[in-house]
């Protein structure tokens, strides 16, 4: 097997001079993908006649916590066949906090099976007509065998990588239609389902894995995927107030994070109505978002009726119909810059890897998510492999979102990170090149981006 590689990945370091400012380019014709352009911009005292992007270190925004993708079953199982001086060096470029690599610093993984999953599965099934209330056949190696191995490798590598896990779908016999596709939590099970959760986390940390935070139902309105379990708001409201939140508590679990929704911008209602509840409220860190339906600005909408409550965007595919241009721009507009500027301290892309057929995928599971990386005879990266580096690389955990204007038609978002620099990336998703001056404690800089191109500038703050 080849590995097939259109990124250039730097091995210099930054340039520490406060005058100079890297660039990482990415164009829509892919002529430049992450490449550390040869020659640096430079600040000057000069005043220009042009747009200008002004960048503000002293008004700062939310803390970022980390960028990354799902690890679903599939990606782990195809990321482990690979051979392993193969699987090594894509494991270092995509996780280690060094320069040669893109540095995901955040993942989400699926409690029991996803639809990119080979078959749905739970961690404690039963034949049909049985139940396991004492859930005595809770075992954690029930499916997606890879995931774990997996895991120990990449935090090897980044002991520092966040893990946030998502439950699709809770085991048959604690539903109402006895499905792993819709149906709902018999009221009678919420209690086991409680502990059934624990139990995940437990037996994680058994291997040496913290899973950070949790939701307890990825897309609680879709009853049609396969895995998938239906929650309403109030369902959820009565849940997490008197179930799990009370159990990860007994259990000694209440330094995990507990979010709600995991779903789109289309129902803001819902994570409202959950937080509205008090005592719901009191076990929840946050809402966690999709954006397959309604706007980003929700989250805005969201965080000014609960600034305390945190905002992670959690997930965001990409289809095997879509078009690389089109792609690029709609996820760095939306999903990257947009969810950040409305208070996301997470962004997250879906699948890390398929294969060239985009499975595997359950039977009724999305047959059409291209993963960030597709992996068969060689490994190449995607569009959404070159969203995530665009910030993963620089804006490490601990970066401050800071000030930066929104005047010119350039979407654009800017960082203060622990290390002391300045990052902006830029997007230009207009149909003409731009002419634009950063701003920055009265110094300028000129730069050029041609249509269809994002770029990542990093320079030192002092």
């Amino acid at each position: 097997m080849s590995e097939k590689s259109n990124v250039l990945l730097p091995a210099e370091s930054l340039v520490e001079d406060a005058y100079s400012l890297a660039v990482w380019l990415t164009c829509a014709d892919q002529s430049a993908l992450f490449q550390r352009q040869a020659q640096d911009l430079r600040f000057s005292n000069i005043s220009y006649d042009l747009p200008a992007i002004m960048v503000d270190a002293e008004q700062t925004f939310q803390v970022m916590e980390g960028f990354g993708f799902s690890l679903t079953g599939g990606s782990a199982m195809l990321i482990s066949r690979l051979p392993d001086a193969v699987k090594n060096a894509l494991l270092q470029e995509l996780f280690a906090p060094a320069a040669d690599g893109i540095g995901v610093s955040f993942l989400r993984l699926s409690i029991a099976a996803s639809d990119l999953s080979e078959r749905s599965y739970s961690y404690d099934d039963r034949p049909d007509g049985q139940a396991d209330f004492e859930l005595a056949y809770f075992d954690i190696e029930a499916g997606d065998r890879e995931v774990i191995p997996l895991l120990e490798e990449i935090l090897a590598i980044n002991p520092a990588v966040k893990i946030m896990a998502t439950a699709w779908s809770a085991p048959r016999w604690m539903k109402t239609n006895q499905s792993f596709v819709g149906g709902k939590l018999r009221p009678d099970c919420y209690g086991v389902y409680a502990a059934y959760l624990v139990k995940y986390l437990e037996a994680m940390r058994g291997r040496g894995i913290t899973i950070h935070a949790i939701t307890p139902q990825n897309e609680p309105l879709n009853q049609k995927n396969d895995p998938s379990m239906l929650m309403d708001a109030s369902e959820q409201v009565e849940f997490i107030k008197h179930h799990l939140g009370p159990t990860l508590a007994q259990a000694g679990l209440d330094d995990v994070e507990l979010f709600c929704w995991d779903h789109n911008c289309d129902v803001k209602a819902y994570p409202l109505t959950v937080f509205a509840d008090a005592e719901a409220r009191q076990y929840l860190a946050g809402s966690a978002w999709h954006l397959y339906g309604g706007d980003i600005s929700v989250l805005s909408e969201v965080h000014q009726a609960y600034p305390e409550m945190k905002l992670y965007f959690t997930e965001q595919w990409v289809g095997s119909d879509g078009q690389f241009a089109d792609d690029l721009w709609w996820h760095l507009r939306n999903v990257l810059i947009g969810s950040i500027r409305n208070w996301s301290q997470v962004v997250l892309e879906w699948n890390l890897a398929s294969d060239p057929f985009c499975g595997p995928h359950t039977k009724g599971g999305e047959a059409r998510c291209v993963g960030a990386l597709t992996i068969g005879d060689e490994v190449t990266r995607n569009v959404a492999y070159y969203v995530i580096a665009h910030a993963a690389k620089h804006v490490r955990p601990g970066s401050v979102r800071i000030y930066s204007d929104t005047q010119t038609a350039l979407a654009n978002v800017a960082f203060l990170t622990p290390s002391g620099h300045v990052v902006l990336i830029v997007l230009n998703d207009g149909v003409q090149a731009e002419s634009f001056c950063i701003s920055y404690r009265n110094k300028n800089a000129v730069a050029h981006l041609s249509a269809g191109t994002v770029a990542t500038y990093v320079w030192r703050a002092a």
